[in-house]
């Protein structure tokens, strides 16, 4: 019987693109440190607390605000820090997407593979990612990877997206629906989606999502998620300066 011939793959009409970086852009806000210092007082004054807290964040009560404000986050008076609303725009791999939903601290609004054709932009590990993992559960070490592991993760990654995201198109090319098509498509691809979230959410999440020198209980996250962590905390920090100062002065914990 004469052989039969392979199917030819159907090219894609998108070429796959590779990223090594993620997005956090802050698209509203409504956060200023004079928001900690209204609650806070009104507990003490009443009402009408909202004219004299901004003067003590500006004017010559600057110091006394600052105070206050690092004495509640050294108290854990944690209230005060949540009058307040970020949000951020984030692009990022699926798999980091995964991490931040177990955040059950904000609000959540995703691109949907069910609903739109999912665009061919994949993660992979710059060179200078660390690859090695060593130690144990709860306190590991990540080392850097030797040129040859390097390669392989790159070459491996690449190969495995474009292979997968060329059976994603031929299925919606034969008419499959979106919300089967996708479900070859690995975790690297990236995707979007809108977080809002209050100062005080927002320093669990840093507390938990970041390793810094200094802080109370140590964190080990996933570089991936700690590179949106970092963005995130950047913006934050321009909005509420004197909270992001007694976060850091108070060993990064959340209030």
């Amino acid at each position: 019987m004469p052989e039969t011939e392979a199917t030819p793959a159907v090219p894609s009409a998108k070429t796959p693109e590779f990223r090594s970086d993620v997005t956090v852009e802050l698209v509203r806000s409504s956060a200023h440190d004079s928001d900690v210092l209204f609650a806070a007082r009104v507990s003490t004054m009443g009402e009408l607390t909202l004219d004299g807290a901004q003067a003590s964040v500006d004017g010559a009560q600057a110091t006394k605000g600052a105070g206050l404000i690092n004495y509640l986050m050294r108290d854990r008076h944690g209230s005060p820090f949540e009058h307040n609303s970020m949000t951020f725009y984030v692009q990022a791999p699926i798999f980091v997407f995964r991490e931040f939903m177990r955040h059950r601290m904000a609000s959540y609004n995703e691109e949907s593979g069910r609903y739109r054709e999912l665009n061919p932009v994949f993660y992979v590990p710059a060179p200078t990612r660390n690859l090695q993992q060593v130690g144990k559960p709860g306190a590991y070490d990540f080392l850097p990877g030797t040129p040859e592991q390097s390669a392989l993760v790159d070459e491996a990654t690449r190969a495995a997206s474009v292979q997968a995201f060329e059976a994603y198109q031929r299925m919606l090319d034969a008419g499959i629906a979106r919300e089967v098509a996708r479900i070859v498509l690995p975790l690297n691809i990236y995707s979007s989606m809108y977080v809002t979230v209050n100062a005080r959410s927002l320093m669990n999440f840093l507390s938990l999502r970041t390793k810094r020198e200094g802080t109370h209980f140590p964190s080990f996250p996933q570089r991936e998620i700690e590179m949106c962590a970092e963005k995130m905390e950047d913006l934050w920090a321009e909005l509420m300066p004197l909270t992001y100062a007694a976060f850091g002065a108070n060993g990064r914990v959340a209030p």
